[in-house]
């Protein structure tokens, strides 16, 4: 899928033999993309070659120090957030900004070759996944590099430059728009890609591709940070209240012997998988190999001790130590495929199995729009639902969701939750509780750091040295100006302005 290799910039004509042979040929040497199979073989690389998950878990509060003597530069540089990272390695934030705008650059060649061949309607499937990619790419961008979103400033907030044609020159020029142009432009992409988006793909394939599940749910994610619950209840209709069969299995999954973990977790055969991929990672090294990571601290009292859980049992969600240290321990969730590209020099490139949307994540957000909408009691029925899946040893005789046990386990704490729009004492307890179960479930995957970001959550992140004193005590406070992450260097120094600190 990935032999077509598209040349985004003008190259040098190395050689001709006379001018008849020089106007004959294509001046760039570049592939003609002129039949949809073409199109679709080239959109297998308009999805990031890489991965926001370290850069997004390691700010967050999921991570704390370990205390060892591990060294990780980009680690260090994630936990501290100020720093202007200047790395481009697999992982770093210049590599993902990297990937996200070579994607788009793909997606945007997909769509012209789409237009130069008439926009025909077999090129709908095409057109639906190109620009959902786009989509896509620019999303990400926006959640790593901008302030999170609010109307009430968008128009004056500093976005991400939304690319929407073909690169033709080798560096150029490229001017961030407004948060409110950014997200104008992502819901024409995401509303016109879910007209056409197809599952016409083999089966195999399917979840590679933004399907029409997959576009769902990625639409889904952009309303819920919108807060247009409405629309978000529309897209996630087709789960129900108790999407029975659609969710992880979690006890299906701890039966796994261990080197097979990772690789189901990730499989396209997964039912509640909507979009993976194989970005060139090496996030499945970090866990073991990371200072700032998930510690053993953070597991028992924070986030998967049974006295997190609202029926008071142990959590089906297993852990296991990782390093050499014994002081990461990690969801055993990836898995590393290593392509030997010279077998004799033992050199090659790495790819991490990874998913970029799932029902559970869908279900998580319906919940949600269900709370934004009033609805409390269908709200707490899909909730008792999800967490019951999550529970060692649930029993329905006895281990009942109430609201006042939600009331209890998630009260409302002056100024913590702070999104743009206003929360009822209710809501608040709920969404609370919502927001928990999302950064349990999706531990190490990064989407903690976005609940941070959209509800403005406090950080709080402690470093200390060998002998376990706090040498440094570094507060994310609400509005901080580091949530945006500042645009990597090799960027910067191409003319992109930096965020304000």
């Amino acid at each position: 899928m990935r032999n077509i290799k598209i040349i985004l910039s003008l190259l040098l004509l190395v050689a001709f033999s006379s001018c008849d042979d020089f106007l004959s040929e294509t001046p760039d040497n570049r592939l003609q993309i002129d039949t949809p199979e073409k199109i679709s073989e080239l959109l297998a690389d308009a999805y990031p070659d890489g991965t926001y998950m370290e850069i997004a878990e390691t700010m967050s509060d999921n991570v704390s120090d370990n205390k060892t003597a591990l060294v990780n530069l980009n680690n260090v540089q994630n936990y501290n957030w100020d720093l202007q990272d200047d790395q481009t390695g697999r992982d770093t934030q210049g590599f993902y900004w990297n990937a996200c705008y070579k994607a788009i650059a793909t997606a945007n060649q997909a769509l012209l070759s789409i237009k130069e061949l008439g926009d025909t309607p077999n090129l709908n499937p095409q057109k639906g996944e190109a620009l959902l990619a786009r989509a896509y790419a620019h999303f990400m961008l926006f959640s790593l590099w901008s302030n999170r979103y609010n109307p009430a400033t968008a128009a004056t907030d500093l976005g991400i430059p939304y690319v929407t044609e073909p690169e033709t020159v080798l560096v150029g020029s490229y001017k961030r728009n407004s948060i409110k142009e950014v997200f104008d432009l992502l819901q024409s992409d995401i509303e016109e890609g879910l007209k056409y988006v197809t599952n016409d793909y083999r089966t195999d394939y399917l979840k590679y591709h933004f399907n029409k599940e997959a576009a769902k749910a990625f639409a889904a994610r952009f309303y819920t940070v919108k807060g247009d619950w409405n629309r978000v209840l529309e897209l996630t209709e087709g789960l129900g209240n108790a999407p029975v069969g659609k969710l992880r299995d979690w006890a299906a999954y701890n039966a796994y012997d261990f080197p097979s973990k990772p690789i189901e977790y990730a499989k396209n055969t997964q039912n509640t998988n909507l979009l993976v991929g194989f970005p060139s990672s090496i996030w499945g090294r970090g866990i073991s190999s990371n200072r700032f990571f998930f510690t053993r601290a953070k597991e028992r009292d924070e986030i998967l001790g049974s006295q997190t859980n609202i029926f008071n049992k142990d959590w089906l969600i297993d852990i296991v130590i990782v390093g050499a240290s014994g002081a990461n321990v990690a969801v055993y969730k990836f898995d590393e495929y290593f392509k030997y590209t010279n077998v004799t020099a033992q050199i090659g490139l790495p790819f991490t199995g990874v998913v970029l949307f799932s029902n559970d994540e869908m279900f998580l957000n319906r919940i949600e729009a269900h709370v934004m909408t009033n609805q409390l009691d269908i709200a707490n029925t899909e909730l008792e639902y999800f967490l019951a899946t999550r529970t060692d040893g649930y029993n329905p005789a006895t281990d009942v969701l109430t609201k006042e046990k939600v009331y209890a386990k998630y009260p409302v704490i002056a100024d913590e939750y702070t999104p743009f729009y206003t929360l009822t004492p209710e809501q608040t307890s709920y969404i609370k509780a919502i927001t928990e179960a999302r950064r349990r479930e999706f531990l190490h995957e990064g989407l903690r750091w976005f609940d941070i970001k959209r509800f403005n959550l406090v950080v709080a992140h402690d470093t200390y040295n060998q002998q376990g004193q706090i040498t440094k005590n570094n507060i994310l406070v609400k509005d901080d100006k580091r949530r945006a992450v500042q645009i990597p260097l090799n960027a910067s120094n191409n003319g992109i302005e930096k965020n304000p600190r």
